[in-house]
């Protein structure tokens, strides 16, 4: 399947604001892109381009004072599958997980191990380990947290979540991060886009989406609190211990959103197949079969 994927936001600036946007598709989708998505910018701004310590793609630009409208438009080619489903998938102990999982076993700015450490064992302890406990833990938190966004709050943290039981989708990946990893499981930030695809169409404004991932056997898998359903065309923009390091925009000075749209859709047409069969035939053979025997039941 095609999906196109965009966005157009506007900023008002009081002064010349150095500003770093996260805001291009992670690395590990580049090769899906099918049509481009350079950013545009109004005015015309050449931004210097670059790599963060977590892999994701940033863009340094000096904002002039005054509007600045950053948009861009492509589009993605996906399975078409929805997120896996792997019970037998085990947790690694500790001393073994590959060096480059362990950051995320720490506490961060807004997931406190230390403070939910006992509550995660007293909660998830007798829990069999594994794929079980991490849907476990995805479960509590799913109906622990009453979403809405006039929840959201940008300094709330995973405890204060825990004990508010409100938020938006960024507080539903913090608490389960928090809590998958005080049970020694790897677990990281994601964010990106998420659109109502094989899923009934949400009728508030489209919005980048937050989830979670965590490292099981030898791989990551994708978890989402929020919805606790398998979900269809997750495209990736970046990845963290949690919000803090994968902000859409971080400023160096003062600033007003004046304007923000997003978009996901998938596209149907003679080009990009719409049934599940015809993906498969488009693929020509793609195998996946966990995913395969998601869509056949």
């Amino acid at each position: 399947m095609h999906i196109r994927y965009g966005y157009k936001i506007t900023f008002e600036f009081a002064a010349d604001t150095p500003i770093i946007t996260m805001l291009d598709i992670h690395p590990s989708r580049r090769h899906d892109i099918t049509e481009p998505d350079e950013p545009r910018y109004t005015p015309s701004i050449e931004p210097e381009i670059y790599q963060d310590s977590f892999g994701n793609l940033c863009r340094r630009i000096l904002a002039p004072r005054g509007t600045l409208t950053i948009e861009s438009e492509g589009v993605v080619h996906d399975s078409g599958f929805p997120d896996p489903i792997v019970p037998d998938a085990e947790e690694v102990p500790v001393a073994a997980l590959p060096a480059e999982t362990l950051l995320y076993l720490l506490g961060s700015r807004y997931c406190e191990t230390d403070k939910l450490s006992q509550t995660a064992w007293d909660r998830f302890g007798s829990v069999q380990p594994g794929w079980s406990r991490v849907q476990a833990i995805v479960d509590f938190v799913h109906e622990h947290i009453t979403f809405g966004y006039h929840h959201a709050s940008s300094t709330r943290s995973a405890l204060d979540v825990y004990n508010e039981r409100v938020g938006v989708c960024r507080d539903f990946a913090h608490l389960a991060v928090t809590l998958c990893r005080a049970m020694n499981i790897p677990a990281r930030y994601c964010t990106g886009y998420l659109g109502d695809i094989g899923v009934p169409k949400d009728p508030a404004p489209m919005d980048f989406s937050a989830w979670f991932e965590v490292f099981l056997g030898d791989r990551w898998y994708a978890f989402d609190a929020r919805h606790n359903r398998p979900r269809i065309g997750r495209i990736l923009i970046g990845i963290g211990r949690d919000a803090s390091d994968v902000p859409i925009m971080n400023s160096f000075a003062s600033h007003r959103l004046a304007g923000f749209e997003v978009i996901t859709d998938e596209i149907v047409g003679p080009r990009y197949p719409a049934t599940s069969e015809d993906r498969r035939r488009y693929w020509g053979g793609y195998k996946r079969e966990t995913a395969l025997k998601l869509v056949s039941g």
